[in-house]
């Protein structure tokens, strides 16, 4: 019999998103030393290795802290070896973002590095660009949310933040259903009141303009029994995640187009039902924590690129293209 794999995972400490389960389904399918990390952990990176990890005892280091500590400390992370990456914020390479074009321009210093995305194209165009990149969707905590079979007395809603720049065409189409459709747009804790308002929600509008994935609040409202309208992110996305339209999720591009299908559902009751049993069947058989914690698993294990240490000149040469 094989030997696990011997996996160090570096995560962040201070997290709004509960990620618990998430990490222990990556622990489920290797031998997992996980290490939570303060946001002064992660600002000296260097640090926190030498006083509290032996390089040698690992067959891969697994980051999944914060995308802007990383960038200041390529230095330092180009010298660990068997490194992989997780990210659930590279979409933001390819928005009008502050970020726009920094993960490629990082990946670019790391030719190594495998980064596992959590987004179907966003890993076809890191691909494209010569980064060893793999696919693992995002997913909710099946411990955590789950459908309460209660009553529905929201109509309408979204659950989550509009205030980043990255959300701005978020909040501009929020903001343009809110014209016209008794839409409430909130936030609330993590936990027990989040499970709480999901299973309140008939309607749960999720609006990802522009960011050619969908976020985690798809799948945590598909979960609680929501008829989920999620703006369409496209053919390849959708295929990828298996969101068939008005089978298991409402897909919309306008304003017009989404009036068109609620007004439609508000008269088909039996047909809303069977969308959020469609959607809660396939995130409770594909999205679940413990499901993706395996599949990051099973994206460690391949072969990586060879790793060699670099001259700072070359980094610059690597980050710029030259």
């Amino acid at each position: 019999m094989s030997r696990a794999l011997k996996v160090l995972l570096l995560v962040q400490k201070e997290q709004r998103v509960i990620l618990d389960r998430f990490y222990d389904g990556i622990a489920q399918g290797c031998d997992c030393n996980i290490q939570l990390l303060t946001r002064e952990d992660q600002k000296n990176l260097r640090k926190y290795f030498s006083r509290n990890i032996q390089l040698g005892e690992f067959d891969r280091i697994l980051l999944f802290l914060r995308f802007k500590q990383e960038i200041r400390q390529v230095s330092f992370i180009s010298s660990l070896p068997n490194l992989v990456i997780l990210e659930h914020d590279a979409y933001q390479n390819y928005i009008p973002c502050k970020y726009t074009g920094a993960f490629s321009k990082y990946y670019r210093q790391l030719p190594w590095v495998r980064v596992i995305s959590s987004g179907y194209k966003v890993a076809k165009k890191l691909r494209e660009e010569g980064v060893d990149a793999v696919f693992v969707p995002k997913g909710y905590d099946h411990s955590l949310l789950r459908d309460l079979k209660q009553e529905r007395d929201i109509e309408l809603a979204f659950v989550g933040s509009i205030k980043s720049t990255a959300y701005s065409n978020r909040k501009a189409m929020l903001d343009s259903i809110c014209e016209q459709e008794p839409l409430l747009v909130m936030r609330t804790n993590s936990g027990d009141e989040y499970l709480q308002t999901l299973n309140r929600i008939r309607f749960f509008i999720s609006a990802d303009v522009g960011m050619g994935e969908y976020m985690i609040k798809n799948f945590e409202a598909m979960a609680c029994g929501c008829v989920l309208f999620a703006y369409d992110q496209g053919e390849e996305e959708n295929q990828a995640l298996g969101f068939i339209d008005m089978k298991n999720v409402v897909l919309y591009r306008t304003v017009e187009e989404f009036r068109k299908k609620l007004n439609f559902l508000r008269q088909q009751h039996e047909i809303a039902d069977e969308i959020s049993r469609q959607g809660k069947s396939l995130v409770e058989r594909k999205y679940r924590f413990d499901i993706l914690g395996l599949q990051v698993v099973e994206a460690l294990q391949a072969p990586l690129r060879p790793w060699r240490r670099t001259k700072w000149w070359e980094r610059i040469q690597m980050k710029w293209g030259l």
